[in-house]
């Protein structure tokens, strides 16, 4: 058992620290409150091949795995710059095309998720039957060689910075005549394709839209894969490496808040000459909150190493672990934060009370703790299944 990052880890840690710390938190709140983009922030890190570090040499990326991306996702969240388009494009996008995309469609669409100068969102949740795959609406079905596509979709983030979202839907499956999951690589103009953008309470640069699909042609190769037998393995593909880089970006989230009060709560001296942090009322919960991301953090190295070994069964169950870990341990850094810095804690200038709402929602997705209870209680425990 080995705790120890490589060589190239650290360098690729140390190296992703400092580019988020060129841009940090003022960066990422200035974009969030104007309406922009992280682009400067986005394609920098395309450059120097930080958003590809997963994704196989021959199609231009640094050929690492999940262990190396959520290297990058912690980190540029513990400069202040949580970048939640790193977990749809690079981690769960690049992964499905990659590991059942036909050769076309890694050639075409691979190089440009290494380098930043193609995005590709990922849409599965409904407004009636949210994540659970059983129950979506939006359907697929033939139309001569191509496919026509309806329903929709909601939460589904940065729409308005892709060049192309992969959808989820069913299809009819000629053989049986039930239908199955598949995945499409859809242009965001392609025409029938309609997005309203959802206001949202989290402050953020990137976007949240409700989608609308009527009738959206698409040639055939549209289809990940050589068929749609693909659709359902496609589809696990990215739900491990979503897990991991979620927890791991929650996890760069609790270790910048706490950095923010210990700096804060060591220097600042009210009573007695004394800092604040040497008094325990105000040291025990930050000492708290640290343990905490650092258990998580711990989890996230696990469940990345097995997803890499190929354990996916074993992934899966750490994957949720660290997912719900990272969220509870975000959550309580961020808020424990803001009561240490009080008054200051609800400031802009403190960055602390400006990430609130990001980590509340890490709680909820893309799976809320509740589904990852229900998981556990039945994958680990043996429970009977509760839903």
């Amino acid at each position: 058992m080995n705790f120890d990052l490589t060589p190239e880890q650290d360098q690729l840690r140390d190296a992703v620290r400092a580019l988020g710390r060129k841009y940090g938190h003022s960066y990422f709140v200035e974009k969030a409150r104007s309406g922009g983009h992280t682009d400067e922030l986005w394609h920098e890190a395309g450059r120097l091949g930080y958003l590809g570090v997963n994704i196989p040499t021959e199609y231009g990326g640094g050929g690492g795995g999940i262990t190396e991306l959520a290297l990058v996702c912690e980190e540029l969240a513990a400069t202040g710059c949580p970048l939640l388009l790193l977990v749809v494009s690079p981690a769960i996008a690049a992964t499905i095309i990659h590991k059942h995309g036909t050769e076309e469609q890694r050639k075409k669409h691979l190089p440009g998720l290494a380098d930043g100068s193609q995005k590709i969102v990922f849409a599965i949740t409904e407004p009636d039957a949210g994540s659970n795959f059983h129950r979506l609406a939006t359907v697929a079905r033939r139309d001569g060689d191509d496919w026509l596509l309806s329903g929709r979709k909601i939460y589904i983030s940065g729409v308005d910075e892709a060049g192309h979202v992969l959808v989820v839907a069913r299809t009819e499956d000629a053989s049986t005549g039930k239908l199955k999951p598949a995945l499409f690589i859809v242009p965001t103009d392609a025409p029938g394709l309609e997005k309203s953008k959802l206001d949202m309470e989290i402050l953020s640069p990137e976007n949240q839209f409700l989608l609308f699909l009527d009738d959206v042609r698409l040639p055939a190769d549209a289809l990940v894969g050589e068929s749609l037998d693909a659709g359902l393995p496609a589809l696990f593909a990215g739900l491990n490496p979503e897990r991991i880089t979620v927890a791991a970006m929650g996890a760069g989230t609790g270790r910048y808040a706490i950095e923010r009060a210990s700096d804060y709560t060591s220097t600042r001296k009210v009573w007695g000459g004394r800092s604040i942090g040497s008094h325990q009322g105000v040291a025990h919960p930050l000492a708290h909150a640290a343990v905490q991301v650092e258990l998580a953090r711990l989890m996230i190295h696990k469940a990345a190493t097995l997803y890499d070994a190929g354990r996916d069964l074993e992934a899966g169950i750490s994957g949720n672990m660290a997912k719900y870990a990272a969220g509870e341990a975000a959550a309580l850094a961020v808020d424990t934060a803001v009561q240490a810095l009080g008054g200051a804690g609800m400031t802009t200038e403190y960055g602390v009370a400006t990430l609130l709402g990001a980590v509340r929602a890490g709680r909820i997705a893309p799976v809320s703790r509740e589904m990852i209870l229900n998981f556990v209680a039945q994958h680990v425990l043996g429970q009977d299944k509760s839903y």
